[in-house]
């Protein structure tokens, strides 16, 4: 456990970052321009994003970006080759990217009608510290209270990524023990997402603050 727990970790930590960091500005983007082409855009993507499982996008972008195109390794891992971890974060980032954006822009939505907002504009504020300074902190009380739930998602969603692209992390030995009928292994396994799970929604409500 301890050998894949950093792999593990690592491939959960980066896919969370890659949402956040896409999920967030996209949100933004659509809620500046409801109703328009780019809304529809971002919220087709999310669509696609929140109905598509990871079981199915990892094979498919393996098969494009693996097979088809060889830009990138479909399976293994080297120490120190950050190649070897693109399919299997950006599998892994899809769903939460989808849902962060579809958060971030209904929360913005409400957050640009209050009055304190309106109240903003009549001051003479650019719509951008507008929109960065005062609305967003507010809208990103639903993201992060999904975070730590998404995070748990994720590291548990790393069982099926970490057996398609032959990562050697926790989901992979969980795997091998269940098929193994090694209990020990398994319960142990159970133990650690439990813990892990626990800690993210604690973590998750402190960023309330």
């Amino acid at each position: 456990i301890a050998g894949g727990l950093p792999v593990s970790l690592t491939i959960g930590l980066a896919a969370m970052l890659l949402a956040l960091a896409l999920g967030v500005p996209a949100g933004i983007w659509a809620a500046r321009r409801r109703g328009e082409a780019a809304d529809r855009l971002v919220m087709a993507f999310a669509v696609a994003g929140i109905s598509i499982p990871v079981f199915v996008a990892a094979p498919v972008l393996t098969l494009v970006f693996g097979i088809w195109l060889g830009w990138l390794p479909v399976a293994g891992w080297v120490p120190g080759r950050p190649s070897d971890l693109v399919l299997p974060v950006v599998s892994l980032a899809l769903p939460v990217l989808a849902f962060v954006a579809r958060l971030t822009r209904g929360s913005l939505l409400e957050v640009l009608r209050a009055p304190w907002i309106r109240a903003a504009r009549a001051r003479g504020l650019t719509e951008r510290t507008i929109v960065l300074r005062h609305a967003l902190p507010a809208a990103l009380l639903p993201v992060v209270s999904y975070v730590g739930p998404a995070a748990a998602a994720v590291l548990a969603g790393s069982l099926v990524v970490e057996t398609l692209f032959g990562l050697p992390g926790m989901g992979r030995h969980l795997v091998q023990g269940a098929l193994n009928r090694d209990y020990t292994l398994v319960m142990g396994m159970v133990i650690v997402y439990a813990t892990l799970t626990i800690i993210l929604n604690l973590a998750a409500d402190l960023a309330y603050a």
